[in-house]
């Protein structure tokens, strides 16, 4: 019996038509991977059934750390100031 045409043990030459499409699906598939990673998160906070309340969305969380980040930055600004 003849071994398998398309073995990864044979030989086969690869023409520049299959370096290209390999490269182009090593590049797609990332990118693939994040789209459907975000494209489900979306759908998780604000499909009808799995829809979470507003204040635990992930923008709110961001507002949140953003408003405690800008305070602690204020307090050290002025702290540095009043030593001047």
């Amino acid at each position: 019996m003849p071994p398998p045409l398309l073995s990864r043990y044979n030989f086969v030459p690869r023409t520049n038509l299959c370096v290209v499409i390999d490269i182009l699906y090593r590049g797609l598939d990332p990118v693939l991977g994040v789209f459907t990673g975000f494209l489900a998160y979306y759908l998780h906070e604000n499909h009808p059934r799995t829809a979470l309340p507003q204040e635990q969305r992930l923008i709110e969380l961001i507002r949140w750390k953003w408003s405690k980040w800008q305070d602690a930055r204020n307090a050290h600004l002025n702290a540095a100031e009043t030593t001047k």
